[in-house]
């Protein structure tokens, strides 16, 4: 068994992405993980979705890692996300990704938070 590293600043390290996890989990939920990002991995069943949402004042990326599914966003048509492909939505949009296929999605999600001073040009 690994023993548990109480983190205090963030530092560089590796983030299992690999099938056969929970649902839904955290991979950095901000300080003292990261300087501010937040990302997870989600996994939806066929007719699965993570319900409507927005991330405030953050941008968010999506990166597809397996199967297919639409990125719903509030007053635009569902946009088609598969394997390979990523898609962004902009800060307090609200939103939902859905599987509504008859296989597994698996994404990665990356919040941030967006512009500021300390943005990278």
């Amino acid at each position: 068994m690994r023993e548990s590293l109480e983190i205090t600043a963030p530092h560089a390290r590796t983030l299992d992405l690999r099938a056969g996890g929970p649902a839904r989990r955290s991979l950095l939920a901000g300080p003292p993980e990261s300087a501010g990002m937040r990302s997870g991995l989600v996994v939806l069943a066929a007719g699965e979705s993570v319900g409507r949402h927005t991330t405030g004042s953050r941008e968010e990326a999506i990166v597809v890692l397996e199967g297919r599914g639409e990125l719903r966003v509030d007053g635009a048509a569902p946009l088609v996300v598969d394997t390979g492909t990523a898609a962004y939505v902009p800060p307090g949009t609200g939103h939902d990704v859905a599987n509504p296929g008859e296989t597994t999605l698996r994404y990665l999600y990356v919040v941030a938070e967006a512009g500021g001073a300390g943005a990278v040009r």
